[in-house]
């Protein structure tokens, strides 16, 4: 009898496990209202130590977005504007990037003016026709600080606002202050490098699509390699992070922009931005933006995952709104690190005519044409990565000189 309760108990202790185990693999990674934090990680903007005191009696201006957070690990996370007003800091005026200051906008949309409610401080746009802060709207800033969360990718714009940033801090002899933050794809470095004749405010730099770097040392490599106009200097200081490593895993406690909802999203990101540079969509428009793709067309057998953008926030106008499309739904798959470009060559060799498959957005966020090119003469993606591979190993070298944490 009792060796039999023994069995019994042993059988409903194992299915437990196995049921749990198969939950937890089938479930996409933490929700960002639920992010896991290293205990022993320490944020830049929460060493309020180093760059309180460079602030007193200085006039300041931020480039923040929603992300500017500090004191994640308390259950009294303040934002960075807010937190220094509150400190008595003189903040003229706030830079805000693509997505808006509260990062409610979509990708693309014009950015207008304004001014905060809560603190009343001026809110000025740098995206739209004003991508970099003028001399006027700098006039009398004594030192800027720049906090904003990236995702790693070359075409996520923030990067390219950082450019812009310390262009203008270099020509008003301002200095730039740097609250680091973990790059959630730094972990890898992938993908074929911008070429020169393809820069645009989606790739400003001759980096990899993935670039592998924070936004600390992405900052010092601007400077470095002299990609500021007329190879001008900014005058940098940068707080670098505590028990940070590239490989260190973590969740962004915030929405970094309103299409990246969460960490499965923010991994994938890199490999499906591509098919914005298609008809196809990737899921703008429904609640699992960059976790699918699909398009009405593409052949329901091989695509059986239905799904019907609608208008949603960051979303005002989705490729396909209120159209049943089909596709391929991701959101149970295993953390990458390469990009895959799998999904785009069979979802073009699948389509029955592709004719029109590419847009010439495409080529912007490739930084190349080549890449379009291998794609329609049918290239596998191991042949198409191959002659990526001197670029990066070169990037690779590059990428060694200006990092602050280890790989």
């Amino acid at each position: 009898m009792i060796l039999t309760d023994f069995k019994n108990t042993h059988f409903l202790l194992l299915l437990l496990t196995i049921t749990i185990c198969f939950c937890c693999r089938s479930q996409p990674e933490n929700e960002l209202n639920n992010p896991f934090i290293s205990d022993s990680l320490v944020l830049g903007a929460d060493q309020v130590d180093k760059y309180l005191p460079l602030l007193k009696n200085k006039k300041v201006a931020i480039v923040a977005n929603q992300t500017s957070l500090l004191n994640f690990k308390t259950t009294s996370s303040a934002h960075l504007v807010d937190y220094l007003h509150s400190k008595n800091i003189t903040i003229q005026c706030v830079f805000a990037p693509e997505h808006g200051f509260r990062g409610k906008a979509d990708a693309g949309e014009l950015i207008k003016d304004g001014i905060d409610k809560k603190t009343g401080i001026p809110i000025i746009s740098l995206y739209g026709k004003n991508k970099k802060p003028s001399t006027q709207q700098l006039d009398g800033v004594d030192i800027i600080i720049f906090d904003i969360q990236d995702v790693g990718a070359r075409f996520y714009t923030y990067i390219s606002t950082l450019h812009y940033v310390m262009e203008a801090c270099a020509e008003a002899k301002a200095p730039l202050i740097v609250l680091d933050r973990p790059n959630p794809n730094g972990h890898y470095i992938d993908g074929p490098v911008l070429e020169k004749t393809h820069t645009s405010f989606v790739g400003m730099h001759p980096v990899p699509v993935v670039h592998g770097m924070t936004i600390g040392e992405y900052a010092q490599m601007i400077n470095g390699e002299g990609w500021l106009a007329k190879k001008v200097q900014c005058d940098l200081f940068i707080v670098e992070m505590k028990n940070y490593t590239h490989q260190t895993v973590y969740s962004l406690p915030k929405k970094p922009s309103p299409n990246l909802p969460n960490d499965t999203s923010i991994n994938l990101y890199p490999s499906l931005c591509f098919f914005e540079g298609t008809f196809m969509s990737a899921g703008r428009g429904t609640d699992m933006q960059f976790q699918l793709f699909g398009a009405p067309n593409l052949p329901p057998k091989k695509y059986p995952f239905a799904f019907t953008p609608s208008v949603n926030e960051g979303a005002k106008e989705p490729k396909f709104k209120n159209e049943l499309c089909n596709g391929k739904d991701l959101r149970t798959t295993h953390k990458l690190s390469n990009l895959n470009l799998e999904w785009l060559i069979d979802a073009y060799n699948d389509i029955e005519n592709n004719k029109d498959f590419f847009s010439p957005f495409f080529t912007k966020l490739a930084g190349t044409k080549k890449l379009q090119e291998q794609i329609e003469k049918g290239y596998s993606y191991q042949e198409i990565r191959k002659t990526w591979l001197k670029d990066l190993n070169d990037y690779d070298v590059l990428r060694e000189k200006y990092l602050l944490y280890k790989r």
